[in-house]
C-alpha cells in the first residue's frame, strides 16, 4: 500500500441545511487556509445552529506540491441512539464515488439531535440529548475529542495522523506540452509506481489511483485493549511500536503461526478498551486491507513543569491507528460504558448471533475426507457402538464429483439421498462442503450458467478471473451481487441440488477467498466486482457474502420455516446474523489448544459467538493425552467439532484405547448434559448480544487481575472452565474471581474454600470447571444418542447459592429447530429464583 505522508488539514464550515459552502480566498503556505474563521462571522449561527440529526464540518486536505490543488473532505458526526457517535469522511466531490461498505449494518441508524453548547474561534463543542456526552471539535489541528461527564474518553486525530489519498487522474492523461513536455513525461512514469505495484511476479494495477485512508484515536486512561480478529495471538493487543501492525486481510493461511499478527481467515474490525470504570469500542467500518498500530504509554495526569509533572500520577493512554487501503473514514465510537454495552451497541449496527438449531449445538463429527456411503456409515455405527453422542457427519470435498460442488462422487456416493435417509432414522444430520471456486467446466450446469448470465468477478480486462484450486482452473461467483446470491440460494432447492435433503446443511470453506498460485494465494486487488468496485474494495466481505447467501438458501429451500446452519471460514462484522466460524486449520499441537482458547475469546467479543477450533488439530497427529484434552475443552466451548485432514490418521474417538475412549465419552456427554445451559445462552446471544463464551474481565470489569486472563474463561455468567492445555500436568492455577463470590466445583457440588488464584491438582479423567455462586443452570439429567433423542429426557437444576443464599437463571426452550418461537411466539422462557429456602419459577 502507498501512504501519504501526514497531510495539512483545514477545515471551513457547510450548513446541511442550506448547502452553502463559504471558501475563505487566502491561501497560507502549504495551503493551510485560516481555520473556522466563518465561526467568527454572523452566519455560522445558521451553519452550527440547530442542526437537526447530525453535524457536519467540511476541510481540505493538501499534500505537497508545486500546484496548491484544494480538496474538499466531508466529516460527518452524528449521534446515534444508545451512546453511539458515528463519524464519517469522504471527499466532497470525488472524481468518482468511493466505495462505502453495504450490507454490514442492519438498517442505517437512527440519528439523534446534537446541540452546540460552546463556539469560539476554532472550537465547536456540541452536546448530545443527554447532556452526558460532548464532542469537543477543534479546527487547527483538526481534532475530535469524546468527553462524558467531563472525562476525556477518547480523542481523535490528537498525533495528528489523519490522512485521506484522494482520487485523482492518472498521471499519463495529463498532456504536457511547450518545454515542460520531457519533464512531465519523466514525472509521469514516476508517479505511476502509486497508480501500480508489484507483487513478486504479480502486478496490481490502481484503476483509480492510490486511496488510502486513516486517522489514529487515543484512548485515555485505558491501557487493555482487545478484539480485531482474527490473529493467532493472545487476548491483550499487545503494543505493536517494535513490529508489525495486526493486519485485517482474509486469507488461507494453513497451519498459521502462533503470535502472528498476520491476519488469517476472517476480520472484524472492532477493537475493545477496557479499565475498571468503563469499556469503550471503536468500530471501522472498512472492508479493504486494513493495518492496526497500537501504542500504550504512561502520561502525567495534569501539565505543568517537568518538576511537577514527576510528581503527579502517571495514567495511562492508548493511541490505536487505523490505515486502509480504500474506501472512507467510517467509524462507530461504542462509548458502553460496560463490556455488555458494548456487546448491545455493536449488535444494534451489524446484528445479533443467529439462533442455532438445537442439533447444531451437539457434537459434529468431521474429516477430510469420509471415503464412501459405507465409510459413513460404519462410523456412525461406530458412534452408537461406542455408546458416544454425536449429532452431524461431514463430507469435505472428495464426496463431489471431481471437485464440482452440489454434485456428489458417482462411485463413492451412488445413492446420497438413501444415506439421509439411514441418518436421519438415527436422528442425525449431514453437514456438506460449498466451496465458492466454480470448475472451469462447460459440461458442468452451475459453471455454464454463471458464465451465461456473468456472474463470475471480472479480471481488469474485463475477462471472467481465472484461478486455480481444488478442482484446477476455476472461476469465483461475485457474491458482492445480490442477483448473484440469489441465483446461489436457489441452487439449494430440493430440486436443483440432486440428492439433498432437509437434513443437509453447509460448510463453506476457501471463502477468502483462496487462489492456488495466486499473490498471498488470494485474489488480485484489481479483480472487477460488481458495479466496477475492485477486489480491493470489498476483499474482506467475500466470505461474508457468501455465507449470507448460503444461508438465505436453507432457509428459502423450507419456505422460510425451518433455521439454517452454515459453517464458514472467511467472516467479517455481521457474520454472526449467518451462522458459525472456526479457527481455521490448526495444527495438533498444545500450542495450538492454548491458544485457541484467546482466538475463540476474541471473536465471541466481535459479536460472533458461534465459534470453535477444531478439536484435537487439523493438521498432524495427536498424541492420545493432547486428543484428550482438546475435546475436554472443546466439550464447554460454543462450536464442538473434531476434524482432520487427509494426511493425518484416522482419528474417531475410540480408536485410542479404552480408557481414552473413556475419557473422551464422558466429556462429550458433559456437552450434552448441558445443552439446556448452552442453548438458554445461546438465545441471550440472539436476543441481548452476550456473548457465550467471555473472558473473566467482562464479568468482572472491576477485577484487575482478570484482565489478561486468557487460559480460562466464562460460559455464560455461572461456569468459569480452566482447561489443561500443558502435558503431563498434575495441577493448575486457577484464578476464581472476587472475595465476596463463592464458588463451587461443578461436578462435586462442593464449595471451594478460598477465592482468588487456587492450585487445583487434576487428573486425566476430566479439567475444572466451577460454578458461581448467586446462580442456576438447567441441564439434562442424562445424555442419549444425540440431541433430537433427548427430547423427552427430563430436566434438573444446579442452584449454587451466593453470600445471601440466593440464586437466579433461566432456562429457554422451544422446538430447536423452526422460526416459530420468532414468527408465532412458540417458546418457554423460564426464570428461576431460589430466595429465603424457596425455589420459584415465572
Amino acid at each position: 500500500m502507498t501512504f501519504l505522508q501526514k497531510a495539512h488539514i483545514s477545515i471551513v464550515s457547510h450548513s446541511c441545511i442550506d448547502s452553502t459552502v463559504t471558501k475563505l480566498s487566502k491561501l497560507w503556505d502549504w495551503c493551510i487556509l485560516p481555520l473556522f474563521s466563518m465561526l467568527l462571522l454572523g452566519k455560522a449561527a445558521k451553519l452550527f445552529g440547530d442542526v437537526e440529526l447530525k453535524s457536519w464540518l467540511l476541510f481540505f486536505i493538501a499534500a505537497r506540491s508545486s500546484v496548491c490543488s484544494q480538496v474538499l473532505l466531508q466529516v460527518e458526526i452524528c449521534e446515534i441512539e444508545g451512546n453511539i457517535f458515528r463519524l464519517k469522511i469522504d471527499e466532497a466531490t470525488p472524481l468518482r464515488a468511493r466505495y462505502k461498505v453495504p450490507d454490514v449494518l442492519t438498517k442505517e441508524p437512527t440519528t439523534q439531535r446534537l446541540f452546540i453548547s460552546q463556539k469560539e474561534a476554532g472550537i465547536l463543542v456540541l452536546s448530545s440529548v443527554s447532556e452526558d456526552y460532548k464532542l469537543q471539535v477543534t479546527a487547527n489541528p483538526f481534532q475530535v475529542e469524546l468527553q462524558s461527564k467531563g472525562e476525556t474518553v477518547l480523542s481523535m486525530n490528537s498525533n495528528g495522523l489523519l490522512y485521506f489519498e484522494h482520487l485523482q487522474p492518472l498521471p499519463c492523461d495529463r498532456k504536457p506540452t511547450g518545454e515542460n513536455e520531457e519533464a512531465a513525461s519523466d514525472s509521469c512514469k514516476e508517479d505511476l509506481g502509486l497508480w501500480q505495484e508489484k507483487f513478486g511476479s504479480f502486478l496490481d494495477v490502481k484503476a483509480h489511483g492510490p486511496s488510502s485512508v486513516g486517522t489514529d484515536f487515543s484512548l485515555h486512561g485505558f491501557d487493555h485493549v482487545y478484539g480485531i480478529p482474527q490473529h493467532t495471538e493472545a487476548l491483550l493487543l499487545k503494543n505493536t511500536s517494535d513490529g508489525d501492525a495486526y493486519r485485517l486481510y482474509n486469507l488461507d493461511i494453513f497451519g498459521h503461526k502462533i503470535h502472528d499478527k498476520i491476519g488469517i481467515y476472517g476480520s472484524v474490525p472492532l477493537l475493545l478498551a477496557h479499565k475498571p470504570n468503563r469499556t469503550a469500542g471503536i468500530f471501522w467500518l472498512n472492508s479493504s486491507e486494513t493495518l492496526v498500530d497500537i501504542s500504550t504509554k504512561a502520561v502525567p495526569l495534569s501539565s505543568g513543569s517537568a518538576a511537577e509533572a514527576a510528581k503527579q500520577r502517571a495514567v495511562p493512554l492508548t493511541d490505536v491507528r487505523w490505515m486502509s487501503e480504500s474506501g472512507i473514514i467510517d467509524v462507530f465510537l461504542l462509548m458502553g460504558p460496560t463490556a455488555f454495552d458494548i456487546f448491545k451497541q455493536f449488535a444494534q449496527l451489524t446484528g445479533t448471533q443467529a439462533l442455532p438449531p438445537l442439533f447444531s449445538l451437539g457434537y459434529h463429527q468431521c474429516r477430510w475426507n469420509y471415503e464412501d456411503e459405507q465409510d459413513v456409515k460404519a462410523v456412525d455405527a461406530g458412534f452408537d457402538e461406542h455408546d458416544i453422542p454425536y449429532d452431524v457427519i461431514w463430507l469435505d470435498i472428495e464426496h463431489t464429483d471431481g471437485k464440482r460442488y452440489f454434485t456428489w462422487d458417482k462411485k463413492k456416493f451412488q445413492n446420497p439421498r438413501k444415506m439421509q435417509e439411514h441418518l436421519r432414522k438415527k436422528k442425525r444430520k449431514l453437514v456438506v462442503i460449498v466451496d465458492p471456486h466454480i470448475k472451469i467446466d462447460p459440461t458442468y450446469t452451475l459453471y455454464s450458467q454463471a458464465k451465461d448470465k456473468g456472474y463470475f468477478v471480472k479480471d481488469r480486462n474485463g475477462q471472467d478471473f481465472e484461478g486455480i484450486c481444488w478442482p484446477g482452473s476455476s472461476c469465483y461467483l461475485d457474491f458482492t451481487n445480490p442477483e448473484v446470491r440469489k441465483w446461489y440460494a436457489d441452487q439449494f432447492t430440493f430440486k436443483t441440488y440432486k440428492g439433498s435433503t432437509n437434513i443437509l446443511f453447509v460448510w463453506n470453506d476457501m471463502n477468502e477467498p483462496s487462489v492456488f498460485k495466486g499473490a498471498e494465494l488470494t485474489m488480485q486487488k484489481d479483480a472487477v466486482h460488481y458495479n466496477n468496485w475492485e477486489h480491493r474494495e470489498v476483499h474482506n466481505l467475500y466470505g461474508f457474502y457468501q455465507q449470507m447467501a448460503t444461508a438465505e438458501g436453507l432457509i428459502r429451500r423450507s419456505s422460510g420455516k425451518e433455521r439454517p446452519f452454515v459453517l464458514t471460514r472467511s467472516f467479517f462484522a455481521g457474520s454472526q446474523k449467518y451462522g458459525a466460524v472456526w479457527t481455521g486449520d490448526n495444527t495438533a499441537e498444545w500450542s495450538y489448544l492454548k491458544i485457541s482458547i484467546p482466538m475463540l475469546l476474541t471473536i465471541s467479543m466481535a459479536g460472533i459467538s458461534f465459534c470453535g477450533a477444531d478439536v484435537g488439530g487439523f493438521i498432524g497427529d495427536p498424541e492420545p493425552e493432547l486428543l484428550v484434552r482438546w475435546y475436554q475443552a472443546g466439550a464447554y466451548q460454543p462450536f464442538f467439532r473434531g476434524h482432520s485432514n487427509m494426511e493425518s490418521k484416522r482419528r474417531e474417538p475410540w480408536l485410542f484405547g479404552e480408557k481414552n475412549t473413556q475419557i473422551i465419552r464422558e466429556a462429550i456427554r458433559e456437552r450434552y448434559v448441558l445443552l439446556p445451559y448452552l442453548y438458554t445462552l445461546f438465545y441471550r446471544a440472539h436476543t441481548a448480544a452476550e456473548p457465550v463464551m467471555r473472558p473473566l474481565w467482562v464479568e468482572f470489569p472491576g477485577k484487575i487481575e482478570t484482565f489478561g486472563v486468557e487460559n480460562e474463561y466464562m460460559l455464560g455468567n455461572a461456569l468459569l472452565v480452566h482447561p489443561v492445555t500443558e502435558q503431563e500436568a498434575k495441577a493448575v492455577s486457577v484464578l476464581l474471581p472476587g472475595s465476596e463470590e463463592i464458588w463451587y466445583d461443578f461436578r462435586k457440588f462442593k464449595r471451594m474454600e478460598d477465592s482468588g488464584t487456587l492450585k487445583i491438582p487434576v487428573t486425566l479423567e476430566n479439567i475444572p470447571v466451577f460454578q458461581r455462586g448467586g446462580t442456576v443452570i438447567p441441564l439434562k439429567t442424562r445424555a442419549a444418542k444425540s440431541t433430537e433423542w433427548m427430547i423427552d429426557i427430563s430436566y434438573e437444576l444446579h442452584v449454587a447459592l451466593d453470600t445471601e443464599a440466593c440464586a437466579i437463571g433461566e432456562l429457554y426452550l422451544d422446538d430447536g429447530h423452526s422460526f416459530q418461537y420468532l414468527h408465532k411466539k412458540q417458546f418457554l422462557y423460564q426464570k428461576f429464583t431460589f430466595q429465603k429456602n424457596i425455589l420459584s419459577s415465572r
